[in-house]
């Protein structure tokens, strides 16, 4: 039986409503390579990456999968997929090195090709102005611990709101402000491999203040697709119905999900509970002018969900996963996990069912103030070999893939738990395997196999499984 006669492909696509963007997406410093080319300057990643023990295996970032020398290559990929939609980073080091002053031609050049390429492919753009690669000299500076940072990160929105802002459809300011706190200023997993914990609070406003700041900027340089933000989230649930349990639960939903949307949404920071106010002071004062800032009108907010968490009292004696750092035993919770459900590679629990669970709570939280809904991530690492010889069988990721999917749209659908949410659409994390930031190599999320030593592209069944989605679906909407 083929993928383009299974009665479940056809079914989910019978699904999908008309407007729905199926699309896929990426990130610069994970593809990209040549970090030395074109006029790029260095990233707070370029400089993170070279420290030994900072990567698993030593593994390095300077190739990646080569994309900035294999554009059409990628881009022809892409139309072969038939996506909708191509969600992918500009690098800020590529278009301005030194995070302020001049900007690099070659680097906005490169933009302007893949940009150019996508439409004439007949695929809709969503450029995200930063995944996570900071100008090395603004790290030096601080990075996001300095409010300037927000400063000159409206000054690049700008430059490249007035660049390509005709032909971009769809704009995220920030991906993944959560990340960035607590992976690389709170545990010191990520770029730039701090370990403040609690102390890291404040790169959490300086980045909502850029998202601001750099909505405002492509506003003023007339850009004509929407602005939104994407983060990520998930559903956080005690470990037991102990008080313990129940008030690290809620600490943890602020850190995880409130800090970040409520903000954004709502022009205001949650309420701190008491209990916690000793370890959030860092925060410091927040003035209504920053607040004001921060609460842009949204055409979109952008949702990345991978998995829930459950989280108990105290420091807790379980093994720590690959990609969480060894101070998360300094925290007064820890993650108990979901052993009832299967796992990926990063041993992250396979729950489609709590994406709606997720997606209600954002509609019972913001009523109103949530503007149209994007998963603009979803996906999943497998064990899988480094070199293959045809089409590889992971059937694992086509069933992760088909089961969050349904399950976001029985959500949405009219009776579902999160009726009345205006999900427009979902992007799958990623197109092809890459560089997958501490874990280097040894994470695959792709619908294409990378060999990394031969840079050659292999479509897995994932990819066809994809592609005949997107076909069944446009032929049911003729």
């Amino acid at each position: 039986m083929t993928l383009e006669s299974t009665d479940s492909v056809t079914g989910l696509a019978g699904r999908i409503p008309p407007s729905f963007i199926l699309g896929v997406a990426a990130a610069a410093f994970q593809i990209e390579g040549a970090l030395r080319t074109g006029g790029r300057g260095p990233s707070g990643w370029d400089a993170f990456a070279e420290k030994p023990g900072a990567i698993i295996d030593g593994h390095s970032p300077a190739i990646a999968c080569d994309h900035y020398n294999r554009l059409p290559e990628d881009v022809a990929l892409l139309q072969d997929l038939g996506v909708d939609s191509y969600r992918f980073s500009l690098s800020w080091p590529r278009i301005q090195p030194d995070g302020r002053g001049a900007f690099n031609s070659e680097g906005l050049d490169f933009y302007d090709r893949l940009i150019d390429q996508l439409l004439a492919a007949g695929i809709s753009p969503m450029a995200t102005l930063y995944h996570w690669d900071t100008p090395l000299p603004l790290e030096h500076r601080g990075g996001w611990m300095n409010r300037e940072t927000a400063l000159r990160f409206a000054d690049y929105a700008t430059a490249a709101g007035e660049r390509f802002g005709d032909r971009v459809a769809q704009w995220v300011t920030l991906n993944e402000p959560v990340s960035v706190t607590l992976n690389g200023y709170a545990l010191g997993v990520h770029a730039p491999g701090h370990a403040l914990l609690f102390d890291a609070l404040p790169s959490i406003h300086h980045q909502l203040l850029a998202h601001g700041l750099g909505a405002q900027a492509l506003r003023a340089a007339g850009v004509a697709g929407g602005i939104g933000v994407t983060n990520l989230h998930a559903p956080v649930r005690p470990a037991s119905r102990k008080i313990g349990d129940r008030l690290v639960a809620h600490l943890y939903d602020l850190l995880m999900n409130r800090i970040y949307a409520d903000p954004v949404l709502l022009g205001r920071y949650p309420k701190l509970p008491v209990y916690a106010k000793p370890w959030l002071r860092s925060i410091g004062r927040i003035t209504d002018a920053d607040l004001r800032t921060i609460h842009q009108p949204l055409d979109f907010y952008g949702l990345n969900y991978y998995f829930p968490v459950k989280v108990a009292m105290g420091r807790g004696s379980a093994s720590i996963p690959a990609d969480v750092h060894k101070s998360v035993a300094r925290l007064p919770f820890h993650e108990v996990g979901y052993p009832e459900y299967g796992s990926t590679g990063f041993g992250w629990p396979v729950a489609p069912d709590h994406l709606g669970v997720l997606l209600a709570e954002l509609r019972d939280r913001y009523g109103s103030a949530l503007p149209p809904v994007y998963i603009t991530e979803g996906g999943a690492s497998f064990p899988e070999p480094d070199t293959v010889s045809g089409t590889y069988d992971d059937g694992q990721r086509v069933s992760y893939l088909a089961s969050h999917l349904r399950a976001a749209l029985d959500a949405t659908a009219p009776g579902g738990a999160a009726e009345g949410v205006d999900l427009r659409g979902y992007y799958v994390w990623t197109l092809m395997d890459n560089f997958e930031w501490a874990a280097g190599y040894s994470q695959r999320f792709g619908l294409v196999h990378v060999d990394f030593e031969t840079q050659k592209r292999t479509p897995k069944q994932s990819f066809y499984w994809y592609r005949t989605l997107s076909r069944a679906r446009k032929a049911s909407r003729e």
